[in-house]
């Protein structure tokens, strides 16, 4: 199936999501969450037809489809963390080996934020942006703190490199708290709180911005800014 096709079976496994009819002969993915009911990804016939065939799609009294069976492969979608759906991917490990690992299938408010356009038809996020993030988010699924928002970071002992071959999987784990704690040491307080709860606890831009008390549509301002200091930690500013 194609990358879209892929990214609409995340989005339909998670609780309420349905496949709704669109303009100009196309479909739209749409979730229980967003009372404005737009479309959280569009859809051709081609995509609309291989949905059909696999997994299946059974009408909805209300109108529309949802998945008549959940996708292949065994996923889990967390109860309150919409963005959230556990399944297994093999993935590239901090010490070069191909390895299978428990991590969040579901799209992530990055991803989300990433196709966003603003009236201009400029892009929400940067690449290197979105790139800081994603190595942010990298770091906190090896740490193994996935849904533990209120960590104590700085707690744990330094990082001894934990990147070459025959590290454990304890000592990746801490090599990446550290370097979670420097990278939020870095952006500092006012700022590492929003990277916490987007990149960390997969919390939607507009959740977050109530959770921390900040003036609506400020989020976005906020995150970049956090980024912003995120990006050049890493060395990837412009």
């Amino acid at each position: 199936m194609s990358g879209t096709g892929e990214r609409a079976l995340r989005l339909l496994a998670r609780p309420g999501a349905w496949l709704d009819a669109a303009g100009e002969g196309g479909y739209a993915v749409r979730l229980s969450a967003d009372r404005r009911r737009r479309s959280a990804l569009l859809l051709d016939e081609a995509v609309f037809v291989a949905l059909t065939r696999d997994p299946g799609l059974r009408a909805r009294p209300e109108g529309g489809w949802r998945l008549a069976r959940p996708p292949v492969g065994e996923t889990a979608c967390q109860a309150g963390r919409p963005s959230v759906i556990e399944g297994r991917r093999l993935v590239t490990g901090p010490d070069g080996r191909r390895e299978t690992r428990t991590v969040n299938l579901g799209e992530s408010p990055i991803a989300w934020l990433a196709r966003r356009r603003d009236g201009r038809g400029e892009a929400w996020l940067t690449l290197v942006e979105i790139a800081a993030a994603e190595k942010l988010r990298d770091d906190f699924a090896q740490a193994g703190t996935v849904g533990r928002l209120t960590m104590a970071w700085d707690a744990g002992p330094k990082a001894r490199g934990g990147r070459g071959p025959g590290v454990d999987p304890a000592e990746r784990a801490r090599a990446a708290k550290a370097r979670i704690a420097r990278a939020l040491a870095e952006v500092g307080p006012g700022l590492r709180e929003i990277l916490e709860h987007v990149c960390f606890a997969g919390t939607a831009l507009e959740a977050a911005e109530r959770s921390l008390g900040l003036p609506r549509r400020a989020g976005k301002t906020v995150l970049k800014l956090a980024l912003g200091r995120l990006a050049a930690h890493y060395g990837l500013a412009a």
